[in-house]
């Protein structure tokens, strides 16, 4: 099981946990919504909990419920900027399909 980050995905948390004074790394999970089932949800961890995955890339600690790993395990995550719009990106090696717009996706 893992989860990877890209060098601009840990450049981005870095710096925002820098900013913030606090933090342990990147907190990934989904949640049930969206017109495809389902979408990510992406937060600062703060701590942990007994049923939290712990991995490391890039130096990044990335954080992941485990209820959730079943359903974005071997995800690789990217930071993108396009012109005003800046963005984590999921490339997740589950997902069968996804949304029109992009926010939710079936496994």
């Amino acid at each position: 099981m893992s989860i990877s980050l890209t060098i601009a995905a840990a450049d981005r948390v870095r710096t925002f946990l820098t900013r913030r004074g606090h933090g342990l790394g990147l907190r990934l999970g989904v949640k049930k919504t969206g017109c495809s089932g389902f979408a990510y949800v992406v937060n600062y961890a703060d701590d942990l909990t007994g049923n939290d995955v712990v991995f490391e890339d890039q130096g990044v600690k990335v954080i992941v419920d485990r209820d959730s790993l079943g359903f974005i395990d071997g995800t690789e995550v990217d930071f993108v900027k396009q012109g005003l719009n800046e963005a984590f990106r999921f490339r997740n090696p589950n997902v069968k399909g996804e949304c029109g717009c992009g926010e939710s996706f079936t496994v």
